[in-house]
């Protein structure tokens, strides 16, 4: 599987988790309440600009952002919940790599990314359980 169940039955691609994450991301380190500017999502992710405006138009018309013309990209309640979900996950998996199995931070964060969309929702959800059963804490960047 290459995306969590959620994802799926909105039809996100992996693609489109990244962008959501991103959002959520930039949003909490830039404390950007009043929403994100498409070139942040741009230089974040190293796509252009052209890129984020298309990713944002699909993601609109599922309902998961919003945005006015040419104006800041707004998460909806649904868009931040999945945008909050693969951050969680990404940052646990990165944890596990690096603490668990000594992963540099570069390749541990790289294939974190790759990892958090590749395994269903109740195998990714059953090894996040077991790794904080395991006393494994998502560390911060």
């Amino acid at each position: 599987m290459d995306t969590t169940d959620r994802s799926r039955e909105l039809h996100l691609t992996m693609a489109n988790e990244d962008y959501l994450e991103c959002m959520v991301r930039i949003e909490q380190e830039e404390g950007a309440e009043g929403g994100v500017r498409s070139v942040d999502i741009a230089n974040k992710l190293n796509v252009s600009k052209a890129s984020v405006n298309k990713a944002v138009a699909a993601l609109k018309a599922q309902g998961l952002v919003e945005q006015s013309h040419y104006g800041k990209v707004m998460l909806t309640p649904q868009g931040r919940e999945v945008g909050k979900a693969v951050w969680y996950r990404h940052r646990l998996l990165r944890t596990f790599l690096i603490q668990e199995l000594g992963v540099g931070f570069e390749r541990a964060d790289a294939e974190a990314c790759m990892m958090e969309h590749a395994l269903s929702e109740d195998t990714m959800d059953r090894w996040l359980a077991y790794l904080e059963n395991q006393g494994v804490t998502v560390v911060e960047d």
